[in-house]
């Protein structure tokens, strides 16, 4: 029996990937361009169809409704805001309204011993007492302490009658002056911030 002769097979090798010309290089570039570009139709597509997007009715309702109670908010928000405003100045008012009450309340209690102390100061004697001197120094002092707390005194000698400012108690003729002008103080007035704390006694001249 005669041996069949077997033909060699050849071995098969994978074949080694060709390097990329350029101008395979340049067709890739191309496509991945072509993808991209239609990429961006699609996305500009997309965005043409949101902007296009219409709402049901009632979802247009409920979008008005939503409105309305935003401004209802806005208008309430509005008003309380003014109405605390208001509270701020009015309480800032009442306030400062108080301490000015207080602040006269106090220069009227001294307004007693202001009186005396001038009298004394004023009534003749040894000016080079040391008494005398010092109700004059005491009398200085309240004075000024009136003064830095903003009391100040009503101008009534010589000044024309203001029943606001002066307490007429007494009258004279009197040729040298004119007519309801005051000629005696008796006892001095006082004012804070255009406030009357005192009327000034004085005698008028008709």
């Amino acid at each position: 029996m005669s041996e069949e002769k077997k033909e060699p097979v050849a071995e098969e090798f994978p074949e080694e990937e060709a390097p990329q010309t350029e101008e395979s290089q340049e067709e890739a570039a191309g496509t991945a361009a072509e993808d991209s570009g239609e990429q961006e139709k699609k996305a500009r597509g997309r965005k043409k169809k949101d902007k296009n997007f219409t709402f049901t009715r009632e979802q247009v309702e409920q979008m008005e409704l939503a409105a309305k109670q935003l401004e209802s908010v806005k208008d309430q928000f509005t008003r309380l805001a003014a109405e605390y405003d208001n509270f701020r100045k009015r309480t800032a008012k009442e306030k400062e309204t108080l301490y000015q009450d207080a602040k006269i309340d106090t220069i009227r209690e001294f307004l007693a011993v202001y009186d005396n102390l001038e009298r004394a100061a004023a009534a003749p004697g040894d000016e080079d007492s040391p008494h005398k001197k010092g109700l004059e120094m005491i009398f200085h002092q309240l004075r000024d302490l009136l003064k830095k707390m903003g009391a100040e005194e009503i101008e009534a000698q010589g000044q024309p009658f203001d029943p606001e400012k002066h307490e007429a108690v007494m009258h004279i003729d009197d040729e040298n002056l004119g007519e309801n002008v005051v000629a005696q103080v008796f006892q001095a007035g006082f004012q804070l911030d255009g406030r009357v704390i005192r009327h000034a006694i004085v005698q008028v001249a008709n």
